[in-house]
């Protein structure tokens, strides 16, 4: 119904629009034709003598012998000058002396000069006037061909030449041409009141079909193939439908009724036709619209037939995926609904299972969690109270009370019973563990703190620097007898915060690092048959390690861990956690 629609409304706004644009357009050229044809008529009466015709014929046929004449033709031929703004130069040749008097202006000023110049016998607009009743004949300039010995006038500056014979009025010989030079001012100015669009052209036709004003000299060269401009008659009654192999044309034209100028402006038809094309392709819109908005409504409407089904369908598969949190919409009480109903049910009680399952998993780490703290204290107080024995058997100083209450401090840090600490408190208690480890290697044991200070905040799990830090001492500083930098850092990564503990000493060979990264990669609760099948010094030899990174998984997720790089000088491990993780 749309397309009929659009289709019967396109050919009426079609036609409508030819009607419109042949009725605007011809009274438009009417008016223009009119105003054009007086401008034709001021031309005629400024070429007559604006004074006794008796003097000036006197003054043409005496300027050469008394000089009174020839000043007397000077002037007139300024105040011819100076009575319009759209003359570019006046010419007046005298037939008999062979000369001619041409007045333009030249640096502001307005001057009249005599030249000699051959005889215009031959010149085509000369011929017209000798033949033209009225002793005056037009001349154009829209192709810029001047024949030769004609007067050297600026063709660019001119767009039409208008010459007026001068007879004598007892003989009526020809005694002088008057020729005045127009410029396209006043006619442009005329002509812009024809609205004028893109692919629209226009042309001022002389009666014998010579152009004076042409918008495009391409467009009138096919015009003058085709032979259009001897179509253009009254009969046709001021409109024609012309095309050639680029564009069909509806092709308006007014004739002046005194002379027979011709005002033509092709209008092409795909512009007229503009407004319906645009009309038939919005109808066509508004019915591809319509025809989108009816396949929405049925898909809507078969969607909500089908919904529960797909519904059903998709929270099935996503718990077959392994997602717990499937629910699918129960609507009514018919057979797809009873199925959702018990499909849910099936849920929930899966979710509990899963729930008391996860509750036991929760339980069991948080007491790996304190079996791997109670391992690492006992550890440490042995090595500590090594440290204050050998201080004292070597010593006998009072600093020993110094180095008791640091390990009270340290003792104290270790039972608090907290998982996870801030690193500022992790420090303090390093700070101490080291004054202890102080005592027992003396300058051989140098350390270096270079900590970030937004990461002094960072929830760290609790003994996790010491760990790091004693493994430096068991294989740096224990098997050397020189002095051992530790470095102790905390930096930020795009991904991670990086706690760093390094040391200067022996490193560790290849295999040794092999067999320490393969450690960390085995589950706690395979620790027993691991420790059982290599023996009890090389299975706890790195158990530190093995808990602190063991703590790390359990408590921030698989990404974080322990990351150990040895080069066989030094030996640098790294803490990797999580940035935002909890």
């Amino acid at each position: 119904m749309v397309t009929s629609l659009t289709f019967i409304s396109y050919g009426m706004l079609r036609k409508e629009s030819v009607n419109n644009s042949i009725d605007s357009t011809s009274n438009n050229l009417l008016l223009v034709g009119r105003n054009l044809e007086s401008y034709l008529n001021g031309i005629e009466q400024l070429s007559l003598p604006q004074i006794s015709y008796d003097e000036f014929a006197y003054a043409i046929t005496h300027e050469s012998q008394d000089y009174a004449s020839k000043m007397y033709v000077e002037d007139y031929l300024k105040n011819l000058y100076f009575s319009r703004k759209d003359l570019e130069s006046i010419y007046l040749y005298i037939i008999k002396e062979q000369k001619y008097y041409y007045v333009t202006k030249e640096n502001y000023n307005i001057t009249v000069r005599v030249a000699e110049h051959p005889p215009i016998d031959h010149l085509t607009w000369y011929k017209r006037a000798l033949a033209s009743p009225n002793n005056r004949s037009y001349q154009s300039f829209v192709s810029g061909n001047a024949e030769k010995g004609d007067y050297k006038v600026n063709t660019d500056a001119s767009f039409m030449g208008y010459h007026r014979l001068l007879r004598s009025i007892a003989s009526r010989e020809p005694q002088a041409v008057l020729s005045l030079y127009f410029n396209s001012s006043v006619a442009d100015e005329i002509m812009k009141d024809i609205p004028f669009s893109e692919g629209d052209h226009l042309m001022y036709i002389s009666p014998d079909n010579e152009p004076y004003v042409v918008d495009d000299q391409a467009f009138y060269e096919r015009t003058e193939e085709a032979d259009l401009l001897n179509k253009l008659t009254a009969e046709q009654g001021g409109q024609v439908t012309w095309s050639d192999d680029q564009e069909k044309y509806l092709v308006i034209y007014d004739i002046s009724q005194k002379e027979g100028w011709k005002l033509v402006k092709p209008i092409p038809y795909k512009q007229i036709y503009e407004a319906a094309t645009t009309t038939r392709k919005l109808s066509y819109s508004i019915g591809l619209l319509f025809l989108m908005a009816s396949v929405i409504l049925v898909g809507f409407l078969s969607n909500r037939i089908t919904h529960p089904l797909k519904n059903l369908s998709l929270q099935m598969k996503r718990f077959s995926a392994g997602s717990f949190e499937a629910e699918a919409r129960v609507e009514g009480n018919d057979e797809i609904a009873y199925l959702s109903r018990h499909f849910n049910k099936m849920v929930e009680r899966t979710n509990e299972l899963i729930n008391e399952r996860y509750k036991m998993k929760i339980v069991e780490k948080n007491a790996v969690l304190k079996a791997l703290e109670a391992e690492i204290n006992p550890h440490f107080l042995y090595n500590a109270l090594q440290a204050i024995s050998t201080k004292a058997l070597k010593n006998n100083n009072d600093d020993i009370v110094e180095m008791v209450d640091n390990l009270a401090l340290t003792l104290r840090y270790c039972i608090s019973g907290r998982d996870v600490v801030q690193a500022s408190e992790e420090l303090r208690h390093i700070e101490r563990y080291m004054a202890l480890q102080k005592a027992r290697f003396g300058s051989r044991m140098q350390v270096v703190y270079e900590w970030e200070e937004s990461l002094l905040t960072l929830r760290i799990p609790k003994l996790s620097v010491q760990t790091l830090v004693e493994n430096c001492i068991k294989h740096a500083l224990e098997k050397v007898s020189t002095t051992v930098t530790i470095r102790i850092e905390a930096h930020v990564t795009p991904v991670y915060s990086v706690i760093s503990v390094m040391d200067d000493g022996p490193g560790m060979t290849a295999e040794r690092l092999g067999e320490v990264l393969g450690s960390l990669q085995i589950q706690w609760d395979e620790e027993a048959g691991g420790t059982e099948a290599s023996g009890e010094d090389e299975g706890h030899e790195s158990i530190g390690l093995k808990n602190l990174n063991t703590r790390l998984k359990l408590l921030y997720g698989e990404e974080a861990g322990l990351l150990i790089t040895s080069e066989g000088n030094g030996t640098q491990m790294d803490i990797l956690l999580p940035r935002g993780g909890q």
